[in-house]
């Protein structure tokens, strides 16, 4: 009876130590690939909409017809990250990232190519699938790498969609300017095509999967109510917010959702499982993922207005779209220093603190702003504190989904985070862009009142932020990545 016991205690050490073999094996080139990946996509969901009056001139079309880019991408992106998430923990997260990465290249294709809107809709629509490729990627590194560089991995990497997001707003103009806004496509392009060559060849497959089967009944209610809010949040402005299908769709989309989570409570395998959700230091994150989303989109909202108003104003800058892009170039290099940061100090003192501190800073940085940006230095000074606070925060949300759930569900947890943030994103350019137009004159032009409101809005959201990073627990990591200690804890 001994002899199989030895046998069997001596296959689990190989297997093991082949475990620690192929964590130890490539961590640079694979975070590199998925970094280059992540900037891929980040820099398109950024750089269409200071392009997007260029691109509706040259179809022939006008900018509300135009944002329906936006629009489909945004949807794209909200419906399929949790569906993608959960299929890369069910079946394999290099597969389903070879996937992704094959429909985002085509995608940018479609739109490079295009020569009417409705192609250049369905082009951005293909691209939204690869909303799913932070989770993913999230995944892959606490499947791949060793367990002291998680932290620090995971923060760069949730880093990059900042990053990326500041890169697309920065280069847009210029590359409108020079070239033309289908090189917005070609040269994010060739970026896509090596990651997805490089991931074929050098990215294992993971193994800590959970087999079963997507949940197409909770899928379809999800999509519903998705589709239904982020169409009444990204169109209200153009249908007026109390118009009839403004307010059925969000009533729609709240009821569905409702429906949706009684539905998963009662399904053996949901596509999210909300008990998982309900943990303390999954939904805090999210409130978190919430507020960063707002303040971000809407500091990219707010602070390229307040540059390219005319000086003659009194409060603008009369700056061009270019110039205005460069001026967040301190906010996208104070994201790529602090992503990283934030990971160390995660590793080191728990999630909760670098969280706390990036709410704070991002606060900090628009009550900035909100009190005085009648001076350069105050815009600046905002820029930088606003890429310090969101590097910290958006790392930090990472870790703490990490440290929440167990490895299977790794892509299933951080694709809800992404879906939250983006949604945050969506109404925090809804409603700066509603305080925005309610507070100009006949000719459009934004008062100075406008842009002190726009800037405390932001800064109030951000406080929220700071409330649910401090209720997060002050011990997250898991002993053992299982189910049930999930449930105990």
């Amino acid at each position: 009876m001994s002899v199989p016991t030895q046998t069997t205690e001596s296959s689990e050490a190989s297997t093991r130590r082949a475990r620690r073999a192929r964590r130890a094996s490539k961590p640079a080139l694979i975070v590199t690939l998925l970094a280059l990946a992540g900037t891929g996509f980040a820099v398109l969901q950024s750089s269409v909409a200071p392009a997007l009056s260029a691109i509706a001139s040259d179809l022939g079309t006008d900018t509300s017809a135009a944002s329906w880019m936006l629009t489909a991408f945004l949807l794209s992106a909200s419906v399929l990250t949790p569906i993608l998430g959960r299929l890369g923990d069910m079946i394999g997260k290099r597969r389903v990232l070879l996937i992704v990465l094959a429909l985002l290249a085509a995608g940018i294709a479609v739109s490079a190519l295009a020569t009417s809107l409705p192609i250049l809709i369905v082009g951005r629509a293909l691209q939204g699938a690869a909303g799913a490729i932070l989770p993913l990627s999230i995944g892959i590194v606490r499947d791949e790498l060793p367990e002291e560089r998680v932290g620090v991995t995971v923060g760069g990497l949730s880093a990059v969609s900042g990053i990326g997001a500041g890169i697309g707003i920065v280069t847009a103009g210029p590359i409108v300017e020079h070239l033309s806004w289908h090189w917005l496509f070609w040269i994010p392009l060739a970026v896509v095509i090596l990651a997805l060559i490089g991931t074929a060849i050098w990215i294992p497959e993971s193994p800590v999967m959970k087999p079963g089967r997507l949940d197409f009944g909770g899928t379809a209610l999800l999509a519903i109510s998705l589709v239904s809010l982020l169409l009444a949040i990204s169109k209200g402005s153009d249908w007026g917010w109390t118009s009839a299908m403004t307010l059925g769709l969000a009533g729609l989309g709240i009821v569905v959702m409702a429906i949706f989570a009684l539905v998963e409570l009662r399904t053996k395998e949901p596509l999210i499982d909300m008990r998982l959700l309900a943990r303390r230091g999954v939904w805090t994150t999210n409130v978190v993922g919430l507020a960063v989303g707002f303040g971000m989109f809407g500091s990219f909202l707010l602070v390229p207005a307040l540059l390219e108003l005319p000086s003659e104003l009194g409060y603008g800058f009369g700056k061009t779209i270019t110039e205005a892009g460069l001026f967040l170039l301190p906010t996208t290099v104070m994201m790529l220093l602090f992503g990283p940061l934030s990971g160390t100090l995660a590793k080191r003192y728990g999630p909760r603190l670098p969280l706390s501190i990036g709410a704070v800073i991002t606060a900090a940085a628009f009550a900035l702003p909100a009190i005085g940006h009648g001076a350069m230095w105050q815009i600046v000074a905002s820029n930088l504190l606003t890429g310090i606070g969101f590097a910290l925060a958006l790392a930090a949300m990472s870790n703490a989904i990490i440290d929440s759930v167990p490895p299977e569900q790794t892509g299933e947890a951080t694709s809800v985070n992404s879906i939250v943030r983006t949604i945050g994103g969506s109404v925090g350019t809804a409603v700066i862009a509603a305080i925005v137009t309610s507070n100009s004159n006949d000719m459009g032009i934004p008062s100075d009142h406008a842009f002190t409101l726009g800037f405390w809005v932001c800064a109030g959201v951000a406080v929220i932020g700071i409330v649910a990073a401090l209720l997060l627990p002050k011990k997250m990591r898991l002993v053992e990545h299982d189910p049930a200690d999930i449930l105990a804890a």
